[in-house]
């Protein structure tokens, strides 16, 4: 052995990791990126033996700094192209748990995109803080050219102030192999010892030595080599502009160490030379930290803010499952793909999905900034959304509906999720419009559009049949055109509002329309004109699949007809106290959760139409106005949560309920609407569903996967709570029966240890603090006032699967969609899709357009631990398809022509990209 070879290496990492907003608004924190910048720059410029820093990651970081400093791009270039600026692979550094599957595949995107302006991007898959990490992180990695995962938190716990507990844990060392559900593996390397092990390296000789000689023992008691990895920065940390000088100190003092101020991809250079991963844990699936106390997780900051989570939900699924769609069916009909758009609008989208912004873990003014890009990515979305549905529509053989007199009215539903649908829609249109250039003059416009004859009107669909409609007149409104070719051009119309079942919609495709005068009918079927049979007696909801029998107090039973399983006692609201903060809920101890069991409740009929019924029950329900006053003493003296002894305050107020329960002709799942005109501070109202299935384990929808999951928490688990993260629905199934309970943007649930494996939806939580290194106040966190939360159940005979439960679940987060039109002809059936695609095991995900090529890209997921066969056809005219990954790079041709169908396998829970080259 060479003598002079050293065993044990430090390798020193200079970074910043960068929270763009949480316990200070983003302006301010912005403030001291630009600051932090220009040291950095300052220091690189300088020529000396400061080597490199890594940007934490994300990109963003580039476009805040150069949007106060745009003369320093120059500079900025110089030292990525040098290798000195590590930037990149994300745009964000996200919250894995609180976004959306194609959420994470776009900010990996478009952080690879912002990259390559300047250069590459790092391939490293850097999680320094993130909440937790989804099981399909291993193969999201693989699928961008990444082979390693860097993450603080989810395999050893970590608790108040990020401490490592002790114990036996699921690896052996700092590194490990991660391995996701589909079998793709990564070297993961756990910060043990935080992200800042090596921050604030001394200078001095006596402090540097005090300093490594516990940092050392501290690194080396985790790693697996002698390759040490020390982050020198933390939180908004300042560069350490003397680390050169602390680096000569430090080998000065430990000769048998060599100290190098490293980078991610020499260290892992390195780290691959010398380890044998033989000898490492291979951890698979969710990183979720079970292995601990409980206390630690940050899981309940699923529920702070719930109404952020909502609005991320429809944004996400305005812009992943309605938008992108329809403008890659608009192309293909010639119109162009708005790429600038699309990308302004997940970047604007995305600037809420770090983990204090989504997670909604910060001081006030951040969520309500929030709120405001929460809208203004939508308002995008929406506008591009009425530009391709116009289009579409346009394109549609509407001539069948001329045999129906002179103005027959038409429409276009237009279906954008992944399976065939049926459910009500509701639309509006113009019955009559007069254009103010017209001349008329304001009065008789008005006049004439008052006396539009909306009488003997009945809706019809391609094939001639009449469907059972409402029709609610809005009246006189005024509107307006803005066309591409000239000025403004407003109007008066005669709207209303169709609302009916549109059945069969194919998946991805469309389905035309009018409204009719009935005098024009000439022999038209008008036998689906019926009366309702879907209510009975005020209290019982009934179709083909379900039926539903209300109780006095409000909670319900529901009956699948098909597993002929009853579930019982639905829909008791809970309300229990909450002395935690954003990050974590802490029910007062001693404390018996009230529910509304037993208490009376109003029930109204709200509709009662032959394609659906609602009934609305009401309750006024008196709880404690908020915690006691110790819970302020207890925060101003930073008492850890766990350890606070506050009770709930002897006053009560008045927390008005009120739940809407719908059933459809032709629904498989029962809706449930909530709306809350909270009161009360510091508490937490959850719906419970019991299930009664006898179950030790549930499923769960997260990243790309059904994600299975214990009932009972690991032994170490000491918190009474046992909350955990979904994103579109949570499922409790067992021999012969489930029920599967879809929600929108509420991420937060429990499977009760309770005896009947009940399922808990937090709908509200309510609290008055950030929580986590100090005191920072959050009244807005306290959530007052009204709010909504929309939920579906969804009973089954048992598979979720294969009874089509989870497409419902997955079918109930994305919108209609929904357009008027004219009698024109056109190159589009009135019964329409582009793709056609058959498996019994896919999730369908998204369909875009890639900007490089021009191609169109279809992603799948297979929701099963089995190989499934794909088949597609496809009535777009194309070259091939083509297999790809998450970064759509262009693969080798699977055929030369699928009109007549294509098979593909995808592996055991395989994320599926298909290229079309057109």
């Amino acid at each position: 052995m060479d003598p002079n070879h050293k065993q044990r290496k430090a390798h020193i990492i200079s970074h910043t990791h960068w929270d763009r907003e949480w316990y200070l608004p983003y302006e301010k924190h912005h403030v001291r990126l630009v600051q932090l910048m220009d040291a950095l720059l300052d220091k690189l410029d300088s020529g000396s033996e400061f080597k490199s820093f890594f940007l934490d990651g994300q990109t963003i970081i580039l476009e805040d700094y150069l949007q106060v400093r745009p003369e320093n791009l120059q500079r900025l270039q110089k030292h990525i192209t040098d290798g000195r600026l590590l930037i990149g692979p994300w745009y964000i550094l996200q919250d894995a748990f609180l976004t959306s599957s194609e959420a994470n595949v776009r900010n990996m995107q478009i952080g690879h995109q912002d990259s390559a302006r300047y250069g590459q991007p790092a391939k490293i898959g850097y999680f320094p803080d993130t909440f937790g990490l989804t099981g399909q992180t291993p193969q999201l990695m693989q699928q961008s050219g990444i082979t390693n995962a860097f993450f603080g938190r989810g395999v050893k716990p970590t608790g108040f102030n990020n401490t490592v507990s002790e114990g036996e844990y699921e690896s052996s060392f700092s590194e490990l192999i991660w391995e996701g559900p589909d079998g793709s593996k990564v070297l993961g390397i756990l910060f043990a010892n935080w992200y800042s092990n090596g921050n604030e390296v001394p200078v001095d000789e006596q402090e540097a030595r005090e300093f490594w000689d516990r940092k050392l023992a501290d690194a080396e008691k985790y790693a697996s080599t002698g390759e040490l990895l020390y982050m020198n920065g933390c939180d908004h940390q300042p560069v350490q502009l003397d680390l050169p000088e602390a680096i000569e100190t430090a080998r000065k003092l430990y000769p048998d160490t060599e100290f190098i101020h490293s980078n991610f991809p020499d260290y892992l250079k390195a780290l691959d030379e010398a380890v044998d991963q033989s000898n490492l844990s291979t951890v698979q699936g969710e990183l979720r930290s079970q292995r601990n106390d409980g206390w630690g997780t940050l899981v309940n900051t699923a529920s702070a803010r719930v109404y952020l989570k909502q609005m991320n939900q429809r944004g996400q699924a305005i812009l992943e499952k309605v938008a992108e769609p329809l403008a890659s069916f608009a192309h293909v009909l010639g119109k162009e793909y708005p790429h600038h758009l699309f990308t302004y609008a997940w970047k604007t989208l995305m600037q809420n999905h770090p983990h204090d912004s989504i997670c909604g873990c910060s001081v006030d003014e951040v969520h309500r900034e929030m709120v405001t890009r929460f809208d203004k990515s939508r308002h995008v979305a929406e506008a591009i959304v009425d530009d391709s549905k116009q289009v579409i529509a346009d394109a549609v053989d509407t001539t069948v509906f001329s045999a129906y007199g002179e103005d027959p009215l038409p429409l276009v539903v237009m279906n954008t999720s992944g399976w065939s649908r049926t459910g009500v829609v509701r639309v509006e249109i113009d019955a009559a419009r007069l254009y103010l250039r017209d001349g008329h003059g304001l009065e008789e416009t008005a006049r004439r559009m008052k006396n539009v004859d909306l009488s003997g009107r009945v809706l019809v669909d391609a094939e001639g049949r009449v469907l059972d409609a409402s029709v609610e007149d809005l009246g006189l409104l005024f509107g307006y055109d803005l066309p591409d070719d000239k000025f403004r051009q407003p109007y008066m119309c005669r709207k209303v509002s169709l609302t009916f079942e549109a059945e069969q919609i194919p998946a991805l495709g469309l389905k035309a329309y009018a409204w009719v005068r009935k005098q024009d009918l000439k022999g038209a079927d008008t036998a689906s004109v019926s009366e309702s049979a879907l209510l009975q007696g005020g209290r019982i909801l009934e179709n083909a699949n379900l039926k539903v029998e209300i109780a006095d107090d409000g909670s319900f039973s529901l009956h699948d007809k098909l597993s002929g399983r009853t579930f019982t006692d639905l829909g008791i609201y809970e309300d229990t106290g909450d002395i935690g903060n954003e990050y974590m809920y802490k029910q007062p101890e001693g404390e018996t959760p009230l529910t509304t069991k037993g208490l009376q409740a109003q029930m109204a009929v709200l509709e009662n139409t032959p394609y659906r019924a609602s009934v609305e029950i009401k309750h006024e329900w008196a709880i404690p106005e908020s915690a006691d006053a110790q819970l302020d003493e207890e925060q101003r003296e930073l008492v850890y949560y766990p350890e606070r002894k506050a009770k709930r305050s002897r006053n009560l107020v008045t927390v008005s309920l009120r739940t809407v329960l719908s059933l459809e002709r032709g629904g498989k799942g029962l809706r449930v609407d909530t709306t809350i005109q909270n009161t009360a501070k510091d508490h937490r109202i959850r719906a419970l569903f019991p299930t009664d299935v006898a179950a030790s384990v549930h499923q769960v929808d997260s990243m790309f996967e059904i994600a299975q999951r214990d009932n009972e928490p690991a032994p170490e688990w000491q918190n009474p709570s046992n909350t955990q993260h979904q994103q579109a629905f949570v499922d409790v199934s067992g021999e012969g029966a489930g029920l599967t309970v879809a929600n929108l943007g509420l991420n937060e649930y429990e499977v009760l240890r309770d005896g009947r494996n009940t399922i808990a939806i937090t709908l509200l939580r309510s609290v008055g603090e950030l929580g986590d290194w100090g005191l920072f106040p959050t009244p807005e966190a306290q959530c007052l006032g009204e709010h909504t939360a929309q939920l579906e159940l969804i009973p089954h005979s048992g598979d979720g699967l294969s009874t089509g439960a989870y497409a419902e679940a997955y079918q109930f987060q994305i919108p209609w969609t929904a357009v008027q039109t004219e009698v024109h002809g056109g190159p589009i059936e009135p019964v329409y899709t582009p793709f056609e695609w058959e498996s019994a095991q896919l999730a369908f995900s998204s369909l875009k357009m890639n900007q490089d090529t021009g191609d169109l890209l279809l992603r799948w997921y297979n929701m099963s631990k089995d190989e499934s066969e794909l088949t597609l056809s496809s009535k777009i005219p194309q070259q091939y398809f083509y297999k790809t990954t998450i970064l759509e790079e262009a693969g080798q041709p699977l055929t030369g022509n699928v009109a007549n169908g294509l098979s593909v396998l995808a592996g055991p829970c395989e994320i599926l990209t298909l290229g079309v080259r057109r």
